[in-house]
């Protein structure tokens, strides 16, 4: 009988993964930003006119950054607290992941510094108090979008509450567990705010090609493909050169190891997606299980290498398309900002974009019309993300694995040769064991 249950709750499963309607906003976010395009460039007034589209997807952002902010910084310091008590792993794993994200902070606000994305552009600064020339029905609304609230002092409060729960020991248990679930409830109106991309990209991209014709659009070609390349010579260069230095293992060959994981990512745009078999497939290697299960989960949350990229090119492509280019203070200011605020970014689509628009409130508020263009762009974006996290992750597995010298390198050497291949049937089991206690527990609540 649970075989049976476990078969159909397998079968079920793999139906709603064909059904994922993730891709039905990925295609409606591409379309969208289409035809704002040609609404902008063939009747600009039209497109000038949809403006108020894209500032009412921005404000709905800007009413998520808080609680946002405050449920990943109490629940991150929770989980470093965590993740140190582990010993000598988890405070080598935490202390790479802090290097190395703000690293890959630093790598973003140096390419844009170089290439200067979205000069030229001087797009009207967003200001709140200012009233736009639009109708009262427009005004109406707006106005029913509460208002933002201040992400300095949630993040200051944040960070006391979780350093005061931290010292609760277990006391402070249940109050993390009720944030935690609050933070589920926060993502899940983050995600329904993203069934509304389309229309703000709409509005947005019309808006602003309208207002500047095609420059624009060169302006976020430019923009993708510098991060497209900027994530690659990272994997390559960076994290290749980590890898072959300390444990002598060709990144090339770890990524062909790990190609059906890429697939599986590039078509879910989520490096969530394939944690449990990132999490098998690098104990096959021959990482020791105790440095695997902390590295990896605790990675997922603190080592976001393409999403702190992402972050700062895409604050300084806001800053110089608004023609207010960040000086040096302000660029070290926002660094500071987005190590902190980065955890946890990669956990939820729209995450990111929320921990985007904080940065932008919390130094310059007026850089905020920005973000309507990033929204354009942020999903053709997402998969170099993603794999760029992912890769970031493996790659410190078996480096952290190689520092305690917890990892059998005979076994690396058969593994990546191919004389030792991964057995996908011990993830099919594994699936199954899952998918059949997941309905065990469905059939239990039913009852």
């Amino acid at each position: 009988m649970t075989s049976q249950r476990g078969e159909s709750a397998v079968a079920a499963k793999s139906g709603r993964r064909g059904l994922d309607k993730s891709h039905y906003l990925y295609i409606a976010v591409i379309l969208a930003v289409v035809l704002g395009a040609v609404v902008g460039l063939m009747f600009p007034e039209v497109g000038k006119s949809l403006k108020p589209l894209g500032d009412g997807f921005i404000k709905l952002i800007k009413m998520m950054i808080a609680p946002v902010i405050f449920c990943t910084i109490v629940l991150g310091i929770g989980s470093i607290a965590k993740a140190a008590t582990v010993g000598k792993v988890g405070g080598l794993a935490l202390g790479y992941f802090v290097a190395m994200s703000t690293f890959a902070l630093a790598i973003g606000l140096v390419v844009g510094n170089l290439i200067h994305p979205g000069e030229g552009l001087k797009l009207t600064p967003y200001d709140p108090n200012k009233k736009a020339a639009t109708d009262s029905t427009v005004d109406f609304l707006l106005g029913i979008i509460p208002g933002d609230i201040p992400v300095l002092p949630t993040l200051l409060a944040a960070i006391l509450v979780g350093f005061a729960l931290q010292k609760m020991g277990k006391q402070g248990q249940p109050i993390l567990t009720a944030i935690g679930h609050g933070q589920r409830l926060v993502f899940r109106i983050l995600i329904m705010i993203m069934w509304l991309a389309p229309v703000g990209a709409f509005g947005a991209i019309a808006a602003v090609v309208g207002a500047t014709g095609a420059q624009a659009i060169l302006s976020m070609f430019t923009l993708m493909v510098a991060f497209y390349i900027t994530c690659i010579l990272f994997i390559v260069v960076i994290l290749g050169t980590l890898l072959r230095a300390v444990a002598g293992v060709n990144i090339f060959r770890l990524m062909k190891y790990l190609a059906r994981e890429y697939l599986l990512i590039f078509s879910t745009s989520s490096s969530e997606a394939a944690l449990p078999r990132l999490i098998a497939k690098m104990e096959h290697l021959g990482v020791s299980k105790p440095v695997v299960g902390v590295t990896v989960p605790t990675g997922y949350s603190f080592n976001l290498d393409g999403t702190a990229i992402y972050l700062t090119m895409a604050s300084l492509f806001v800053a110089n398309a608004m023609g207010t280019p960040l000086d040096l203070g302000a660029q070290i200011s926002l660094l500071v900002f987005m190590i902190i605020a980065s955890k946890g970014a990669a956990g939820v689509t729209g995450a990111g974009l929320a921990t985007l628009a904080a940065g932008l409130q919390a130094h310059k508020p007026e850089l905020l019309g920005g973000v309507g263009m990033i929204v354009g762009i942020d999903r053709f974006m997402s998969e170099a993300r993603a794999l760029t996290n992912f890769t970031g992750n493996a790659v410190a597995t078996v480096l952290i694995g190689t520092w305690v010298k917890e990892i059998d390198n005979g076994q690396v050497e058969r593994v990546l040769s191919g004389s030792e291949p991964f057995d996908e049937q011990t993830m099919m089991a594994h699936g199954d064991e899952e998918a059949a206690t997941e309905a065990e527990t469905r059939t239990k609540e039913t009852v």
